[in-house]
């Protein structure tokens, strides 16, 4: 018996343990059993529990609808913001007041006294952290929300200025800095962990279960990416002066990083090969291309043939090649799984990139700086985000038919906010390091219209439109009933992956792998 066999093994049995133990307590603690939920999220094992979380939340959900009042008369802060985040991130649209009108706020009616709210909780770290993360996930118009989260940090920053050297310190910062919210469990740092969320002795198993299941992923991550490295070499490109020095490891972050279920194992590996496209074609337009090479390329991208192509040089032609081959093996894949060809809906959405592109190719070759809204507009669709989301939106298993397609034509908003979101964090993370996009930034662009406007102003400005923008992603999350959830749960996982501050995600955007490499290729140790 191999390690493979053997570690299968043990996940079986580790994983019967906690599923007994897990309905043993739906019967006998409500609140604990939500605390077990949250531990189970937050080691990124929600998949083995997709059946007994859902039932779990569906049974609070008609309990925090029905008894909101109750609930906040009751129910101490942690549990009442811990119901309220939970039943939010599953999709439940739960309102966080007692009626439409906004009336009788559940958590106004915990902090409606500040300076006694201050004096009840400002020792209470559990509570506010709980409050603090249950806030990330407001939307717009959800103002007493705002205010009870901007109270929270107040508190928790407070805290941390009294207890600097106290042993919670570090994870109240951490918090702080990285909200569960924006953060993806893959990469979060499971060394700092508020003492509260330490499972109790009789679950440990669910530690158990994490570390196997780390195990597991990598040794799936390593095999996909040993594939992905041979569907590279395989395809000649490497050969190409251009592209010899590419590593296929940065295209599959977004998969890995998205795709968090093991079982999609496929999915990751075939996004990779379209996202592979998206970054050789950005450096066509950005290092190799003259306007005219690049125009003549967009051209042919429009009609989708290689036809009047012959002035390209040999590596365009083959990059488009390429990507007309890539396309219509990803539709015939589809074909076959769906009964649906999704050809002219892949077809749109790469000529919609291209066009982006060159109107990008035109502004520098003119030494024309965009307004903010002209920039924004098309440098939405040059982030490549449609084309990525349209893919995994194809790749799901879900039932597809011609109206959901017809919607993601259209550019629908969910994938408007997280094109959004990574085109504006995007540029403000150049702004902080210092780097200066060939063609501007919406930073560059504010400016230039808004002259007396200093640059952390602007800064200051983008973080409260990225802001803004997450508060319509969380409303699309909630309401968007006409695509499936494991699509939208996909874009809230991309929008994560630009978001976050963490090491893997400023090394996609500076197309660094050496982070990305350490989480694949590294396997704890199984004792």
């Amino acid at each position: 018996m191999d390690y493979s066999d053997d570690i299968y093994i043990r996940q079986a049995l580790v994983l019967e343990e906690a599923k007994h133990l897990f309905q043993k307590l739906i019967s006998e603690d409500s609140m604990e059993i939500l605390h077990v939920v949250d531990i189970i999220q937050r080691l990124g094992i929600e998949h083995h529990f997709e059946g007994e979380i859902e039932a779990v939340l569906q049974k609070q959900h008609s309990i925090f609808s029905t008894h909101l009042s109750d609930l906040a008369n009751n129910h101490k802060l942690y549990e009442l913001a811990l119901q309220f985040r939970l039943l939010r991130q599953r999709g439940r649209h739960v309102h966080a007041a007692t009626n439409f009108n906004g009336c009788a706020d559940v958590f106004d009616s915990l902090k409606s006294n500040k300076r006694e709210f201050r004096e009840k909780y400002g020792e209470d770290v559990k509570s506010l952290i709980a409050l603090h993360e249950a806030t990330q996930l407001s939307i717009e118009g959800e103002d007493s929300l705002d205010d009870a989260g901007n109270l929270s940090r107040q508190l928790l920053h407070a805290w941390l200025k009294r207890h600097k050297e106290h042993h919670e310190a570090m994870y109240v910062a951490n918090t702080l800095q990285h909200p569960l919210h924006y953060g993806l469990s893959r990469f979060r740092d499971r060394s700092i962990v508020l003492s509260d969320y330490k499972t109790k002795k009789e679950w440990r198993c669910l530690e158990e279960l994490a570390e196997i299941n780390s195990c597991i992923v990598r040794l799936m991550n390593q095999n996909e990416i040993i594939q992905v490295y041979k569907w590279w070499k395989d395809l000649g490109m490497a050969r190409e002066e251009n592209f010899s020095t590419y590593q296929p490891l940065k295209w599959y972050i977004w998969p890995m990083a998205c795709f968090t279920d093991p079982r999609f194992s496929e999915q990751r590996i075939e996004l990779t090969k379209s996202i592979s496209l998206i970054y050789l074609i950005d450096d066509i337009f950005d290092v190799y291309g003259t306007l005219d090479q690049l125009t003549l390329f967009t051209d042919a991208v429009n009609r989708w043939e290689l036809a009047g192509t012959e002035e390209l040089p040999d590596f365009m032609k083959i990059c488009l090649s390429v990507l007309y081959d890539v396309t219509n093996d990803f539709a015939q894949m589809i074909y076959k799984r769906h009964g649906l060809n999704p050809i002219e809906t892949l077809k749109r959405s790469w000529v919609h990139l291209l066009n982006a592109f060159l109107e990008e190719a035109h502004w520098l070759n003119g030494g024309h700086l965009a307004r903010s809204e002209e920039y924004l507009k098309n440098g939405i669709v040059s982030t490549g985000v449609h084309v990525v989301l349209v893919h995994a939106f194809f790749l799901l298993d879900h039932s597809i038919n011609m109206e959901t397609v017809a919607i993601m034509d259209n550019f629908p908003q969910i994938v408007h906010s997280v094109a959004k979101i990574l085109r504006l964090s995007d540029d403000l993370e150049g702004a902080k390091n210092h780097e200066k996009g060939l063609d501007g930034s919406y930073l560059d662009c504010y400016m230039n219209e808004h002259q007396n406007v200093s640059a952390e102003e602007a800064k200051r400005h983008v973080v409260h439109m990225i802001s803004c923008e997450w508060k319509r992603l969380n409303r699309e999350i909630l309401t968007q009933n006409q695509l499936p959830s494991s699509f939208t749960n996909f874009c809230l996982n991309a929008a994560r992956m630009f978001q976050s501050a963490s090491p893997i995600c400023k090394g996609l955007r500076k197309n660094h792998t050496k982070m990305t490499s350490k989480i694949i290729w590294t396997l704890p140790k199984l004792e």
